[in-house]
């Protein structure tokens, strides 16, 4: 058995994928659209270049995606994703980088058990957290 978390964006998945490979390295893989597929009629007639399901990889790590129908998105709540860094300025680059057009919940700092640690929720709506030993 093996659990891959499923992001769902309320239209702009696309764009956060290639957002997380720009600042996180993720890697893409297949992206299927809602044009053409059997659930095309399910979705407002400007959605068939939406991502119906898409794969990604971040750090190791597969994740789904997809944009789903507008009356089905909810924002995350009680979830995030967690990012354990080893170097100190690669985590203060990324927090920054997911901060933009964003909002930071909690600054990225030193901590007792981090020499880095802030929460911030990118311009997405996905709550991140980042965690660096240094």
């Amino acid at each position: 058995m093996r659990m891959v978390p499923i992001l769902s964006f309320k239209g702009d998945c696309e764009a956060a994928l290639k957002f997380y490979e720009q600042c996180l390295g993720a890697e893409i893989g297949p992206m299927f659209r809602y044009g053409g597929s059997p659930l095309e009629q399910s979705v407002p007639p400007d959605w068939a270049d939406k991502i119906m399901h898409a794969n990604v990889t971040i750090g190791g790590q597969p994740l789904q995606a997809s944009d789903v129908r507008p009356i089905q998105y909810e924002a995350p709540k009680g979830v995030s994703f967690s990012l354990q860094i080893k170097e100190t300025a690669e985590a203060e680059r990324v927090f920054q980088e997911l901060a933009k057009e964003g909002s930071i919940v909690m600054a990225l700092e030193k901590t007792f058990w981090a020499e880095r640690f802030g929460m911030v929720v990118d311009r997405f709506g996905v709550p991140w957290v980042i965690n660096c030993e240094g």
